[in-house]
């Protein structure tokens, strides 16, 4: 294992490498930081670049990204008091008003070193879970690839918004434009209509452009008429020694740190929840944990260390069972899935067998990435806070035109940029709707996998459909989704009858 980690550490400190982790990390950080540019637009937008690089340059740049965004958020919930991404939601309660009281430099030097922790804690999780996990996964076939990922369907698809409804339709919509194309083991043409162009279907990085990048546009460009400007917070470095807190402080939030980054590695794991969800859930738990409960909301940094660990801890958890099964489980794994499947790598536990070189560069390209992210958001504070003013109708173009050539790039096809902007028209109808775009992704990248394997087991088995329920694993993976169905069902016509009294009492 470390001689393994120790040849991807050679890898990434090569010039070509080493720069692309910087420039993503530097990258990440300003769409994290600037509100409405998220880590998915990121990674979704920078993809295309990735084609003519090598899987190890390519993935290096995407993670570096990943790590970058995830952690960019903090600036702009402290200075901004807006969350720069749904996982630095929670960062906003005690930042705004550290900020307010003139300790904006505290509030970001704490937030900067728990990320960094936090990111830390999540790989090394990462890079002693992942090996084991997938030497358990080498036994899976057909039939238990199939339970998994039936399982990860209902799982993201009732997890991620609350409500079973949208998310199955969600799954199902993405499900059903993945079979557009030819068939797997028989190759006939389905739902192509005449159309050649359709014949190889819909390439997975023209439908994450669309659905995250374009349709994201839309809306931010919506926004703009209506939104007012926030003011910029304004932090002043002289006389500022390290991080701006002490050594004490840092100490007596180790316990807060290591519960919090727990909450983030243990929800990151799971499909569909993701970053979004961990750090409220570890600010939640900081508090009732807390001593003093009663200086949340007034500028504590307890409420700092908790959300910014959690969400940078859930990077490592999300990349488990991604790298281990190849189940993306949220929308920003999914586009990270992409980008090996552009370089014709399948992730899944054949990956540590048959690229195992590649998988510990990936490893040290992320705690790379953590280091630069802990330098480049300290020193480079200055030049992030002048970003966060730029107007919107400068950037929103700019990034609109850089889509349309990485699509276009892709196959030098006009149709993949109509198809772009057909994607990003579905996108913002599902913005409108209230429908989460993470389970359409996974729907359409899960579909595939879970046909494929369901034609295998069934051949395997000459017809007979019960060989998925006598597996133990598939079985099991098969009753567990059928469980989460059943519970959310039952969870919907438990509440209402509270909701008619509701009606009755008003």
């Amino acid at each position: 294992m470390f001689e393994l980690l120790l040849g991807g550490f050679g890898a990434v400190f090569s010039l070509n490498i080493l720069a692309l982790v910087t420039l993503g990390v530097a990258v990440g950080i300003i769409f994290g930081a600037v509100p409405g540019l998220t880590a998915v637009m990121a990674i979704a937008l920078c993809l295309p670049l990735t084609f003519t690089m090598g899987p190890a340059a390519g993935l290096s740049l995407l993670v570096a990204l990943y790590i970058g965004a995830t952690s960019g958020g903090l600036i702009a919930a402290i200075l901004l008091k807006i969350p720069g991404t749904p996982s630095s939601i929670a960062t906003t309660f005690e930042g705004g008003p550290m900020m307010d009281k003139g300790e904006g430099i505290k509030a970001l030097g704490v937030g900067v070193v728990f990320s960094f922790l936090g990111t830390i804690f999540s790989i090394a999780a990462l890079i002693f879970i992942a090996p084991w996990l997938a030497k358990v996964a080498l036994s899976f076939g057909p039939h238990e690839y199939f339970g998994i990922a039936i399982f990860s369907l209902t799982l993201i698809a009732t997890l991620s918004t609350g409500s079973m409804v949208k998310g199955l339709f969600a799954g199902a919509i993405g499900f059903a434009i993945s079979t557009v194309g030819i068939a797997p083991v028989d190759a006939v043409r389905r739902f192509t209509f005449g159309v050649p162009n359709l014949n190889s279907g819909f390439d997975l990085l023209i439908v994450l452009v669309g659905v995250f990048a374009i349709s994201e546009i839309i809306k931010v460009a919506e926004a703009v008429r209506r939104e007012q400007k926030a003011a910029v917070g304004q932090v002043s470095m002289h006389s500022i020694k390290g991080f701006g807190f002490s050594m004490k402080e840092f100490f007596e939030q180790i316990p807060n740190a290591f519960r919090s980054a727990s909450i983030g590695l243990g929800i990151g794991i799971l499909p569909g929840i993701g970053a979004g969800t961990s750090n409220l859930v570890a600010y939640i738990a900081a508090k009732k944990r807390s001593k003093h409960p009663e200086r949340f909301g007034k500028g504590c940094i307890d409420g700092i260390v908790a959300p910014e660990t959690a969400n940078n801890a859930g990077i490592g958890g999300a990349m488990i069972p991604l790298l281990t099964l190849g189940i993306p489980g949220d929308a920003v794994t999914a586009i990270l899935l992409g980008g090996f499947m552009i370089h014709g790598i399948q992730p899944g536990p054949m990956l540590f067998v048959s690229q195992g070189e590649l998988v510990y560069t990936i490893f040290a390209a992320l705690i790379l990435a953590s280091v630069l992210m802990l330098i480049l958001e300290f020193w480079g504070l200055r030049i992030f806070v002048k970003l966060l003013a730029v107007p919107k109708h400068i950037l929103l173009p700019i990034i609109m035109v850089l889509c349309v050539v990485g699509a276009f790039g892709l196959s030098s096809r006009i149709f993949d940029v109509w198809s772009i902007v057909v994607f990003g028209l579905l996108g913002y109808g599902f913005v409108k709707g209230g429908i989460p775009a993470a389970p359409f992704i996974i729907g359409f990248i899960l579909g595939p996998m879970a046909e494929t394997n369901f034609r295998r087991g069934l051949m395997l088995s000459d017809g007979n459909f019960m060989g998925f329920l006598t597996s133990p694993i598939s079985g099991s993976f098969l009753g567990l989704a059928a469980a989460v169905i059943a519970w959310q069902i039952w969870g919907a016509f438990r509440d209402k009858p509270s909701k008619t009294a509701e009606i009755l009492r008003a």
